[in-house]
C-alpha cells in the first residue's frame, strides 16, 4: 500500500485559546464603584455598609475581586465595590479596591513570628478591657496592647471591669502616667445594668473604637450595654483555669445608636469593633524606636543626646534619659519625669522580654 498523499481537506485547524485575548496590565478604572465600610468578615464573604447615615443606606454582601486575592480585607476597611450593590437577599457584590488605611492595629502570634496579623483598620482608639478579678489582670498583656496602639497611632483607653470585686487604684496609678485614660465599670447590684457605662459611652462617641481583651473580662457585656439589642453572647470564667471561654469568633463592627439629641449634619455617631478574646499579643513587628516615638518628650532627648545604638533601658551605658530626669528644675518635675521614664522602660521591657501573657 502506497504512502497517502495529503491535501488541504485533510488539515483540521483548531483556534488556539492562547493569544486570542491580548494580555494587558491595565485594569478597569471602576469609576462607578461605591464606597463602603467593612463591618464583618466571614469565610471569604464581607459585610459592607454603604451610604452610612444617608438616604440610601444599605447592607451589602461582597467578595474580593481576583486582583485582590493577596490583599487582606479586614473589619474597618473602607473599600470600593461594584456589581449588584442593591443589598437584596441573595445578591453578591465585588470589592475592587481597598482604601488607604489611616491606622492599622497589628499583632503577631508571638515575638518570633514574622507574620503580622492585622486586627482592624481605620480605628481611632483602642479600648483595652481588663477585669480587676476573675480573671486576674495581666499587666504584660496591657503593656503590649498599649505599645501596639501607640505604634499604630491610636489613642488608648483602659476599661477596668468588675470593680465590685477588687480596687482599681493600683492599675490606675500604673497607667495614667502613660497618658492612658482609665474608665471603671461594674455590674449593678440588682443586675439591671453596668455602672460606669455612661462614661465609657461618652469616651467612644463619634469615634471608631476597638474593644480588646482576654475572654471572660466582660467585653461582650459592655458591647451589649453600649449597643442595646446587639445580643453578643456572654461567657463565664472557668473556676479551675481562671480563663474565660471564647464567645466571639471574629471581629464585628457595631454602630452606636443615635444620641437622644439626634445627629448634627455631617456628625458621626461612632462605632465599636468587638474582637475575639485573645491570650497573647506578639510584637515581633515593633522596634524600640517605634515605642520611643510615642513619647515625644523622651524622643526629643534621645535623638539629640543618646549615643548611637542606645537601648534606653536602665542598664544602658550613657543613656541621656537618666540625666534628663536628674536635670529637672524641682522635685515635682523630677518625680513626674522619673514616672514617665519608668513607664516607657516598662513598655520596652515588655517588648524585649518575649514573654507571652
Amino acid at each position: 500500500m502506497g504512502r497517502r498523499v495529503l491535501d488541504e481537506s485533510d488539515v483540521r485547524s483548531r483556534p488556539s485559546r492562547r493569544g486570542t485575548r491580548p494580555r494587558t496590565k491595565q485594569r478597569p478604572a471602576h469609576e462607578d464603584a461605591l464606597d463602603g465600610m467593612v463591618t464583618a468578615v466571614d469565610r471569604g464573604r464581607y459585610t459592607l455598609l454603604l451610604d452610612e447615615d444617608g438616604p440610601d443606606e444599605r447592607t451589602v454582601v461582597a467578595m474580593k475581586a481576583r486582583e485582590l486575592n493577596r490583599d487582606r480585607v479586614v473589619c474597618g476597611d473602607r473599600v470600593d465595590v461594584v456589581g449588584d450593590t442593591s443589598g437584596d437577599e441573595g445578591t453578591l457584590a465585588r470589592i475592587v479596591r481597598i482604601g488607604e488605611r489611616r491606622t492599622v492595629l497589628r499583632r503577631t502570634a508571638d515575638d518570633t513570628d514574622p507574620y503580622e496579623r492585622i486586627v482592624v483598620a481605620n480605628a481611632d482608639q483602642l479600648v483595652i478591657v481588663t477585669a480587676l478579678a476573675q480573671p486576674e489582670p495581666r499587666t504584660g498583656f496591657i503593656d503590649r496592647s498599649v505599645v501596639a496602639a501607640y505604634v499604630a497611632g491610636m489613642g488608648v483607653l483602659l476599661c477596668l471591669t468588675k470593680a465590685d470585686l477588687a480596687s482599681p487604684d493600683e492599675l490606675r496609678d500604673l497607667y495614667e502616667p502613660l497618658g492612658v485614660r482609665v474608665v471603671v465599670t461594674q455590674r449593678q447590684p440588682d443586675g439591671s445594668g453596668v455602672a460606669g457605662v455612661d462614661v465609657l459611652r461618652e469616651a467612644v462617641a463619634g469615634r471608631v473604637s476597638v474593644l480588646l481583651g482576654h475572654s471572660g473580662v466582660g467585653k461582650s457585656t459592655l458591647v451589649n450595654a453600649l449597643v442595646p439589642g446587639t445580643g453578643r453572647a456572654t461567657g463565664h470564667v472557668n473556676d479551675v483555669t481562671g480563663r474565660g471561654r471564647h464567645t466571639s469568633t471574629s471581629a464585628v463592627a457595631l454602630r452606636l445608636p443615635v444620641p437622644d439629641g439626634g445627629l448634627a449634619p455631617g456628625a458621626h455617631r461612632g462605632w465599636v469593633i468587638d474582637t475575639p478574646g485573645i491570650r497573647s499579643f506578639g510584637l515581633a513587628h515593633v522596634e524600640v524606636e517605634d515605642v520611643l516615638h510615642a513619647f515625644e518628650d523622651l524622643d526629643a532627648v534621645a535623638v539629640e543626646r543618646c549615643p548611637r545604638g542606645c537601648t534606653h533601658l536602665a542598664d544602658a551605658p550613657d543613656c541621656a534619659l537618666d540625666a534628663w530626669v536628674d536635670e529637672a528644675p524641682d522635685d515635682v518635675t523630677r518625680e513626674a519625669r522619673a514616672a514617665r521614664l519608668a513607664s516607657f522602660r516598662r513598655l520596652v521591657e515588655a517588648r524585649a522580654s518575649g514573654e507571652r501573657d
